[in-house]
């Protein structure tokens, strides 16, 4: 098969991840994620061009990446997939091999209130607003970095989520208070280093510097998890927490409604009329 082909597609995969940082908003780790996916299906993949058809088969990437995680194999499917459909605005494609694969869902782990409070009572200032912005707002660690100092108001902030969509987020006084007060030394970004945008792999160092103070091992993701876990678990409507995490949909969001046995036993012992005292 020629060596041009290959070459053009990489060209085409170059393109698509500007399109994909420029224009949908993706964060540089999720960019990356699908440069190595499209990498690997370029240089591993069977790829033909005959009368204009591009034709490529999956079954020799799906080979080598089969020993991998299933959700490792299935985000590098979403990658490609996503690849072919760019492609296909300007080309005709065919794909083979690229059958789903099933993952398991996994119930994401909070972490609990008081152990949040905790580590927020030891970190300094920037790293005390960090935890409380993504604890009392859900924000993604990528949306923190991009979070600027004009979308912060005393009452909502303004938080630019994946693909560039705009949500509205309660801001909480005392997290408005502590913002203010470190105010005067940001620019343009909340959190700025050098008077540079911190990067997510910065602010993720710091947030997991901060816990590592109180024995705790703890991801931004987690404290996203945990914002969920306690608006759902305190009555919020799922529908007002998908549209608050920025959820394209609901089902995205039904993972966290799975709540502890103990709360479902004590939900039922009040909702049942069998269960009421006469």
């Amino acid at each position: 098969m020629p060596f041009d082909i290959r070459t053009a597609l990489h060209y085409d995969k170059e393109k698509f991840l500007r399109y994909l940082e420029g224009m949908r908003g993706y964060s540089l780790l999720t960019v990356r994620s699908y440069d190595n996916a499209l990498t690997q299906m370029i240089r591993l993949s069977e790829i033909v061009d005959e009368e204009g058809i591009l034709t490529i088969n999956l079954t020799p990437l799906r080979l080598h990446i089969a020993p991998l995680k299933a959700k490792s194999i299935a985000a590098k499917l979403s990658a490609i997939r996503s690849f072919i459909t760019y492609l296909r605005t300007t080309k005709t494609v065919q794909l083979y091999g690229d059958s789903a694969i099933k993952i398991p869902q996994t119930l994401p782990k909070p972490i609990p209130h008081d152990h949040i409070m905790r580590a927020i009572e030891q970190a300094n200032g920037e790293e005390k607003l960090m935890i409380f912005l993504i604890y009392s707002m859900g924000l993604r660690i990528a949306e923190l970095s991009h979070l600027n100092v004009a979308d912060v108001g005393n009452q909502w902030c303004r938080v630019r989520g994946k693909g560039g969509k705009e949500r509205d987020i309660p801001m909480l006084p005392q997290v408005y208070t502590l913002f203010q007060t470190m105010r005067e030394d940001h620019g343009t970004y909340v959190f700025e280093s050098g008077g540079k945008r911190c990067s997510e792999s910065h602010l993720r160092y710091r947030l997991s510097r901060a816990f590592s103070r109180v024995g705790l091992a703890v991801t931004p993701h987690q404290l996203r998890h945990s914002y969920a876990t306690e608006l759902l678990n305190h009555g919020a409507r799922i529908a007002d927490v998908s549209e608050l995490l920025g959820h394209k949909s609901m089902a995205s969001t039904q993972i966290y409604t799975k709540l502890g046995n103990s709360l479902k036993m004590d939900q039922y012992q009040h909702a049942h009329p069998l269960c009421q005292k006469k």
